[in-house]
């Protein structure tokens, strides 16, 4: 999904729409009231305020990859054909059945791809599931959460701060806030987001440290990303390098497609004359989709720094 342009501010387009926020807003808040099923175990809910890719599959990759016991990933797998329950297999399952970010959480932890998120938590559990980390579902109250954690993009914020369709929230921030334990910034905060949570609310604030198995070398590359907001990868790609990445030309392609095999393939790469010498470097998803004739360099944001601090 490719946000509108609009979301980032409010100009005559949000605020014509800005009306129609009320109608998601007592949608979001009618649901809410509705009663979770109680599960048994640690069910850990990583989620945000609004739509859009805020880093939600990364954090949740990293408290999976530091829970001890059996953990669980759920996850509605946006994208996916497949309703589920199901516990996601790579090599049976396709992006285009359950999501590319159920096939990434499976690489850490059994996953299961669920849009009936109590279906999904029962199937975890018969699998013997002894922590459950929600990959979204901040606004679904299908499962009772005992730690709830609010992303943030600290390049995007909350957008222009308006409910869908005039913005990307799916409610005000400040009702989100009040569900979770506490907010994980992601990057600095360049568009004051920290300012609208409670002045009591815990920060737990993350950098994205990328990893590229091999090192690119001097040469011009083609870079390309699937995700929510690209750019954040491109910021990445830049800082594998020195000053010599900014002289350097990198082909940003900012979607894909969904569907297999070649028309999921980027056309401006399929068209570029010269394309076949350059290394091709993509974020973490995209290789899962991308032809075998790609040799892709995934570039993977696998580690994280971490620091508390309160606002």
């Amino acid at each position: 999904m490719k946000a509108p342009t609009f979301w980032t501010r409010r100009g005559p387009t949000a605020q014509l729409l800005r009306p129609f926020g009320l109608v998601t807003r007592l949608a979001t808040a009618r649901r809410l009231r509705k009663p979770g099923l109680e599960i048994g175990v640690r069910t850990i809910c990583v989620g945000n305020a609004g739509v859009g890719g805020a880093g939600k599959t990364v954090v949740a990759l990293d408290i999976l990859s530091r829970l001890t016991g059996h953990p669980f990933a759920l996850t509605r797998g946006y994208g996916g054909s497949l309703s589920g329950p199901l516990l996601v297999e790579r090599g049976l399952h396709s992006p285009a059945e359950v999501g590319d970010e159920a096939l990434l959480l499976a690489d850490v932890a059994p996953t299961v791809k669920s849009r009936d998120r109590a279906a999904g938590a029962r199937l975890a559990l018969a699998e013997g599931a002894t922590a459950i980390v929600m990959d979204d579902g901040l606004q679904n109250p299908a499962v009772q959460k005992d730690l709830s954690l609010l992303v943030i993009d600290g390049g995007y914020g909350f957008g222009n701060g308006l409910l869908l369709p005039a913005g990307p929230l799916r409610e005000p921030v400040e009702v989100a806030a009040q569900r979770c334990h506490a907010a994980v910034l992601i990057g600095e905060d360049e568009t004051g987001a920290l300012a609208r949570l409670p002045a009591s609310m815990p920060v737990l604030r993350a950098h994205l440290v990328p990893d590229c198995a091999e090192p690119l070398g001097r040469r011009p590359v083609i870079a390309f990303a699937g995700i929510g907001r690209p750019e954040k990868f491109f910021r990445s790609v830049l800082s594998l390098g020195r000053s010599w990445w900014r002289s350097t030309l990198i082909r940003t392609i900012t979607s894909m497609r969904r569907a297999m095999p070649r028309r999921c393939w980027p056309r401006p790469l399929i068209r570029a004359p010269n394309w076949s010498p350059r290394p091709r470097i993509s974020s973490s998803c995209r290789p899962i989709c991308a032809p075998p004739a790609w040799s892709c360099r995934r570039i993977w944001p696998g580690r994280m720094r971490w620091r508390w601090s309160c606002c």
